[in-house]
């Protein structure tokens, strides 16, 4: 009885020693953080889509649309696999350079909430993707093509999606990501950004 009482406790302390690490990977995997990233940006778009986008009746343009872009974000997550998060983001500023000399400024930002899913491939590496809904402001300032009167303001409520990965280093953690803001199908912008946060 007594060699069966200690086989028993021992294999059991095993399995207890065993199973703390990933017990405590979970409770790490739990919690608020916060973060702050930048990048580029870039549309996807070519000229008629622009045009249609601005509707300025014209597309005669070169197009420069490779600009800095900044993001803020506060996540939770519920369990290592799963957390939400609400973002703003400064996709930075395209510019309509016209051939006749006009040119155009289109400044956009977003903010909303998304859903992340994430698998942690390890203790300190995790990969992830996420898939949100944004509400975007595009400003235009400026004309083309001789137009005397500024082209009008541009807003909606759109999806976001994107993947990226994650390291850990508890309480810090660093991110690299790709986002796509599916404005509409004439101005789709492309965001990479790099980020740091912290977890409380």
């Amino acid at each position: 009885m007594k060699i069966r009482t200690l086989l028993t406790t021992s294999l059991t302390a095993t399995a207890l020693t065993a199973a703390a690490p990933a017990v405590l990977a979970a409770d790490a995997g739990k919690g608020l953080y916060l973060g702050v990233g930048t990048g580029f940006s870039s549309l996807e778009n070519d000229n008629d889509d622009i045009d249609n986008f601005v509707e300025s009746g014209v597309d005669d343009f070169d197009v420069d649309d490779d600009d800095n872009s900044f993001k803020g974000f506060v996540g939770y997550e519920f369990n290592p696999y799963f957390a939400t998060e609400v973002f703003y983001s400064n996709l930075g500023k395209t510019r309509l350079e016209g051939n006749d000399g006009a040119n155009t400024d289109l400044e956009s930002s977003a903010y909303g909430v998304s859903a992340v899913g994430q698998l942690p491939i390890t203790s300190w590496f995790t990969a992830f993707a996420k898939a949100g809904i944004a509400k975007w402001e595009t400003d235009v300032d400026g004309n083309l093509g001789g137009l005397n009167a500024d082209l009008e303001d541009q807003d909606g409520t759109d999806p976001v999606y994107g993947v990226g990965a994650q390291l850990n280093f508890d309480p810090l953690l660093v991110r690299a990501e790709y986002e796509r803001y599916d404005f509409d199908s004439d101005y789709q912008i492309d965001s990479f950004t790099a980020s740091v946060g912290w977890r409380f």
